[in-house]
């Protein structure tokens, strides 16, 4: 079983940056691609971002690509990836989730919108990113 544990939400202003933290424990996480969806009050899920397990291949989607940096520090057992935010903009306001996936689905399977929380295995409760203009 594996548990995410998200942090490093909050409130800033537009422009500030911010940096997110996604700890994972439990299960053999070196398998696990680790992602990071959003979801704004009113709205469906966004894609995000996410890092592959072993090559550490990235994807990010369209309305943050160039702002946001997906990373993961792997240690013995644990798993913690970051998402570095810059020049945040209001829209940026959500509640962030961390998921993991199994293999490679979740990280091939976000380029295509939405449908990729189908892909996703475990979710952390969230983040909440407020973001003032």
């Amino acid at each position: 079983q594996v548990r995410l544990v998200e942090s490093g939400g909050g409130l800033v202003q537009a422009w500030d940056s911010l940096r997110l933290s996604c700890a994972a424990s439990g299960g053999t996480l070196s398998s696990y691609a680790m992602g990071w969806f959003r979801q704004a009050p009113g709205k469906e899920h966004e894609v995000v971002s996410c890092i592959g397990s072993g090559d550490g291949s990235t994807y990010y989607g369209d309305s943050v690509k160039g702002r946001f940096t997906i990373s993961s520090d792997n240690a013995k057992g644990t798993v913690t990836v970051y998402l570095q935010m810059n020049s945040l903009k209001p829209e940026d306001t959500a509640v962030y989730y961390c998921a993991a996936g199994r293999g490679r689905r979740l990280l091939a399977a976000m380029p295509f919108g939405k449908g990729s929380t189908n892909f996703a295995d475990y979710w952390g409760k969230g983040t909440l990113v407020t973001v003032s203009s």
